[in-house]
C-alpha cells in the first residue's frame, strides 16, 4: 500500500514539473478581472473586436449553472482591454438565456447566437443527486411553475439577433442556431456555423446565403464512439488557404468532466464545409475549444482544464490540424474546482494575447461543490494577458 502511495506522489510531482516547464514557454503578463460578483454565477464568455476597434465580451449571469432565469450581458473596452464598462443587459427573457456566441461579418455587422432553456419542475426533479441543495431546487421548481414563466415557453430554443452599430443596439430576434464562440463569413458572403446537435450527440454544420435566410444543414460530424463520447460545442476557423479547421469538445458518457477520454477532437474541410475529415482525437485534454489565427500565421487553441490543477490552457499549431502536447501552455492552474473554462482569445497586438474565461476567484478557495455551497463566491469573468512563444525556425 505504501509503495502505491509513493508511486502516486511521484507521478503528481512529475506532472507538476511538466506543468512548470510548459508554463515557461509563454510569458504571463497579468491576470485581470473583467467582472466579479459574489452572488452571481457568471459564465460562458464570448469575445470579439468590433469594426470600430472596441473589444466586446458577453457572458451569462444566473444564480447558478442550472438556474431557471439566466440573462446575457455585455461589457466593452475602448482601450484594448485595460478598462471595461458595463455590464449592460443584452438579451433577457423570463426563462434561462445563455451561451451567446458572436460572429463579426466583413461589413462590421455583429451576429449573436443565443440559446434559451425552458425549465420545468420535472427537469429539476431529475437532476443528478447533490446537484444543488433541496431548498434551492424547491425554490426553482416553484419559480418555473409561475404563470409568467410558463407563458414564456415559446422563447425556448436558439435565436439570433444583429447589431450594425458595433454592439450598441440590437435587432429583434429571429430563429437561429447555437454557436458557442460564433461562426464565420466565407469569401462568397455566405455564413457558416458549427453547432451542437443536442440530443444527437454530434456536430451539425449549417450555412445560409444571407442573414435573412434560414440555416441549412450541410454536414454532420458524428462521434467515433457514440456510446462513450458525445461531441459538441465546436469552433471553426477559416485559414487563408480556404481550409476550415474545427475543434470539438468530447464529453464522456456517463457525464464526467474529469474523464481521461475528454480529448479535444479535430476535423477540417476543403470545400467550404460541405465535407469533413475526422473527427480525430488530438492529444489536448480539456474543453471547450476556441480557435484564433495569430498574426504570425500560427493557430492558437485555448480550452479549460477540469482536473487538478484546475485552470486554463492553450496550445499553438502550425496548421490547425496537427497539435503537439509538448506545445501546451498553462495559462492558469489555481482554480478552486472544475467549474470553469470556455476561454476565448484575441490578439491585442502582435504576440500579445488576451484570453478571457470563467472560474472562481482563487482567493475564495476551497469551495464545497457536492452540492455547491450557496454562500460561496460564484465564478467570475477573468482573463490572462500573455505573450506567445516565438515561432520555431
Amino acid at each position: 500500500m505504501k509503495n502505491n502511495v509513493f508511486t502516486v506522489l511521484l507521478l503528481v510531482l512529475l506532472l507538476i514539473g511538466c506543468g512548470s516547464q510548459n508554463r515557461d514557454k509563454a510569458h504571463l503578463i497579468d491576470h485581470v478581472q473583467i467582472y466579479a460578483s459574489h452572488d452571481e454565477y457568471c459564465a460562458w464568455p464570448a469575445m470579439i473586436r468590433a469594426m470600430n476597434g472596441d473589444l466586446l465580451v458577453n457572458f451569462c449571469i444566473n444564480e447558478e449553472h442550472l438556474g431557471p432565469d439566466g440573462k446575457i450581458v455585455m461589457m466593452r473596452s475602448k482601450d484594448n482591454g485595460r478598462t471595461w464598462t458595463g455590464p449592460e443587459t443584452m438579451y433577457e427573457t423570463p426563462i434561462d438565456d445563455r451561451h451567446a456566441g458572436l460572429t463579426v461579418l466583413k461589413d462590421g455587422t455583429i451576429v449573436t447566437h443565443t440559446t434559451s432553456t425552458f425549465w420545468t419542475r420535472e427537469k429539476y426533479a431529475n437532476l443528478a443527486p447533490n446537484s444543488y441543495n433541496e431548498e434551492m431546487i424547491a425554490r426553482w421548481s416553484d419559480h418555473v411553475d409561475q404563470p409568467e414563466y410558463k407563458s414564456a415557453q415559446p422563447a425556448h430554443g436558439q435565436v439570433e439577433f444583429i447589431s450594425t452599430d458595433h454592439g450598441h443596439t440590437w435587432s429583434d430576434t429571429t430563429k437561429g442556431k447555437d454557436s458557442i464562440h460564433g461562426g464565420l463569413q466565407l469569401d462568397d458572403g455566405s455564413l457558416l456555423v458549427a453547432s451542437y446537435r443536442g440530443d444527437k450527440g454530434s456536430v451539425g454544420v449549417y450555412t445560409k446565403t444571407t442573414l435573412e435566410d434560414d440555416w441549412r444543414l450541410i454536414a454532420t460530424i458524428d462521434s467515433p464512439t457514440p456510446d462513450s463520447l458525445r461531441l459538441g460545442e465546436p469552433h471553426i476557423l477559416q485559414l487563408p488557404s480556404g481550409r476550415i479547421v474545427m475543434m470539438i469538445r468530447a464529453t464522456a458518457i456517463p457525464y464526467n468532466d474529469m474523464d481521461p477520454r475528454c480529448f479535444l477532437h479535430g476535423a477540417y474541410s476543403d470545400d467550404n464545409g460541405a465535407t469533413w475529415t475526422g473527427p480525430y482525437a488530438t492529444p489536448l485534454w480539456g474543453f471547450p475549444p476556441h480557435l484564433l489565427q495569430l498574426s504570425d500565421g500560427r493557430i492558437l487553441c485555448t480550452y479549460g482544464y477540469r482536473r487538478p490543477p484546475f485552470g486554463q490552457r492553450a496550445c499553438i499549431s502550425e496548421d490547425g490540424v496537427t497539435w503537439k502536447i509538448e506545445n501546451e501552455i498553462i495559462l492558469r492552474d489555481n482554480a478552486c474546482n472544475q467549474d470553469l473554462g470556455y476561454p476565448v482569445s484575441i490578439e491585442l497586438e502582435p504576440g500579445i494575447v488576451l484570453s478571457v474565461y470563467y472560474q472562481p476567484d482563487p482567493d475564495d478557495c476551497p469551495q464545497m461543490m457536492t452540492p455547491p455551497d450557496p454562500e460561496r463566491s460564484r465564478p467570475d469573468i477573468l482573463g490572462t494577458i500573455w505573450q506567445i512563444p516565438e515561432a520555431k525556425n
